[in-house]
């Protein structure tokens, strides 16, 4: 269960990770693909509905070509 005090910052991750995406010019598909996750799952990581495990996390930031750290500067 998804502890109360962690929603805001789900939701600043999920936006921050939106934002990134679209400086990159990715859709979330893409994203998805390329991070071997699902769109579902893309989607809801940002609009901050889900947490991501390290392992998701790195798969992104790689498919982003960003470092781990500039997915967590929000």
């Amino acid at each position: 269960m998804k502890s109360e005090r962690h929603i805001d910052e789900l939701k600043k991750f999920g936006k921050h990770l939106k934002n990134l995406r679209i400086e990159k010019k990715i859709s979330q598909e893409d994203l998805a693909n390329e991070s071997d996750l699902s769109l579902s799952q893309i989607s809801r990581i940002e609009r901050g509905i889900i947490s991501s495990s390290l392992s998701q996390l790195i798969s992104i930031s790689k498919s982003l070509n960003i470092s781990l750290s500039q997915l967590f500067d929000f």
